[in-house]
């Protein structure tokens, strides 16, 4: 999620017609979409919610509501996580963060089922327990407006993208020990290899995709890539990178292996966001400033359907989900 890959679900669900969640980042809401794009349901959550991840069992998503629309924006912010049951379409409680202020990142241990989740305000990466609803650990960063979170492989390494400091923190959660890697400019999205020995990070003002080697911690390439890089996805299938180029209004295709372009789609807005299917055939953008969600067929590279949200909605991260 954030930065988003590919949807994890139980493997008896992946057969059914899909319902898409669109986190509503100005409307402070999750979204609940058909197939088509029609709104089935909206509910409330806390202020100006930025990323949200499923659980292993697929039942429930958890949403952080950051409390502001910009990390460029002044202001304490929130300081919960929100609860929302995908079956009654309810929110049915919240994880209070405390002193740990403007949540945005979050990622899932799906071996466990703990959540670790970036603070802005101070720059933290958070270990919760949304069983008992409760922070377990604290780690700072190092790094300044700590923003997306990606687990390694085996959850023993969070790597956590600091946009203003240029740089991912590579944190051992045994440990606590951290590491700091220096990216390009204003790094936020990332997405780990399915082998778990990369990372690759979109870097939105420097134009290209770091590609970090996890185990050495270090910058082992890039990838040139459009302008303004946000977020980041791997098909299933490792072959193509999947990112959302926000200056270009494109979204962009790639391939980790040659580090080259493979091709793009234009968009009409300017997209803060990218995931991709279960089955890697489609990928979802959102141009929040205009309130249009886009989804684009991977295989044909084109637009199929254009979503659009109520005014003032303001779409960020969209997940695919089974339906009913």
């Amino acid at each position: 999620m954030r930065a988003l890959t590919f949807l994890l679900l139980p493997m008896a669900l992946l057969g059914q017609d899909p319902t898409l969640l669109i986190l509503h980042k100005g409307g402070s809401s999750l979204g609940f979409y058909s197939r088509r794009g029609g709104l089935l349901a909206s509910v409330p959550v806390g202020q100006h919610p930025h990323e949200m991840v499923l659980s292993g069992d697929g039942h429930t998503v958890y949403i952080t509501d950051n409390g502001v629309m910009k990390i460029e924006d002044e202001g304490a912010g929130g300081n919960t996580v929100s609860i929302v049951d995908i079956a009654t379409r309810k929110k049915t409680g919240e994880i209070v963060l405390g002193q740990y202020r403007r949540p945005h990142g979050i990622a899932i241990d799906r071996r466990t089922g703990l959540l670790f989740v970036s603070t802005e305000l101070p720059d933290q990466l958070l270990l919760l327990d949304p069983r008992h609803r409760s922070v377990l650990r604290n780690v700072g960063t190092g790094g300044k407006t700590s923003h997306l979170v990606a687990l390694g492989s085996g959850a023993r390494w969070a790597f956590v993208s600091n946009c203003t400091s240029n740089n991912v923190s590579a944190i051992d959660l045994v440990s606590g020990e951290v590491q700091l890697i220096p990216t390009g400019a204003r790094p936020e999205g990332s997405v780990i290899s399915a082998d778990g020995r990369k990372l690759y990070v979109a870097n939105r003002e420097a134009a290209r995709i770091s590609i970090i080697d996890t185990g050495k911690r270090v910058v082992v390439g890039e990838i040139r890539s459009g302008r303004g890089p946000a977020r980041i996805a791997l098909t299933p299938d490792g072959k193509q990178l999947v990112y959302a180029c926000m200056h270009d209004q494109t979204v962009e295709i790639a391939d980790p292996v040659e580090r080259k372009v493979l091709g793009k789609v234009r968009l009409g807005g300017r997209p803060v966001s990218l995931s991709v299917s279960a089955d890697g055939r489609r990928a979802y953008a959102s141009a929040q400033e205009i309130d249009t969600v886009y989804e684009v067929s991977l295989g044909e590279r084109k637009i199929v359907r254009v979503i659009k949200t109520a005014p003032g909605s303001g779409p960020d991260p969209v997940l695919e989900i089974p339906g009913k």
